[in-house]
């Protein structure tokens, strides 16, 4: 909460989706602090929660399946064909894949609503970005192994967070934002 309060206070607005992993804290903090943003659960997270359910005889096929589910061209199209996974899932004896399931499609499936456009989906329909970045501060701290201080790891991960952000990721686009629709209501 204090990290959303902190970036209104230095000029956030119109915030239309916010992108996680599930997060109690974060889903919560979302619906109370930014009301018109919409919450989309990062859909790498969702398919390996409900993965972990399923043993291994299974996963496969539940696999493919589930990516069916995200293949979809609309909402409604991908929550009917998660409710035939989940009926399958229970017919194969794996109530607690398909009540996983039956839970989170919901909010996994929030890039597909007609308010973003189609060619934004593949990119937010995950967290990709921010665990590449993750990634990227693990490798390199990983080779310092122990830091003297807290500082001094915090200067290493800023640095390298400048240094992605000033040269790998400045020169490309991520996301096309004149494909939103002028008429778009108004967000935060």
């Amino acid at each position: 909460e204090q990290f959303f309060r902190g970036m209104i206070e230095r000029g956030l607005k119109g915030v239309r989706l916010v992108v996680g992993d599930r997060c109690a804290g974060l889903v919560s903090t979302v619906g109370s602090m930014l009301p018109k943003a919409r919450y989309q659960r990062c859909m790498a997270h969702f398919l390996r929660n409900v993965l972990s359910k399923v043993p291994p005889s299974h996963r496969e096929w539940a696999s493919a399946a589930l990516k069916a589910v995200f293949a979809m061209e609309s909402r409604e199209s991908a929550l009917d064909k998660a409710e035939t996974v989940a009926a399958e899932m229970e017919a194969r004896r794996l109530k607690a894949a398909a009540n996983c399931l039956r839970e989170g499609i919901g909010e996994t499936t929030t890039y597909l609503l007609p308010e973003f456009p189609d060619g934004h989906r593949r990119r937010i329909r995950t967290n990709n970005m921010i665990e590449r970045l993750n990634r990227e501060i693990r490798r390199r701290t990983r080779v310092v192994g122990s830091f003297p201080d807290g500082n001094s790891a915090l200067m290493l991960v800023c640095a390298r967070i400048r240094y992605v952000t000033a040269n790998e990721w400045s020169n490309r686009r991520y996301l096309d934002m004149s494909r939103l629709d002028d008429n778009l209501q108004e967000a935060n």
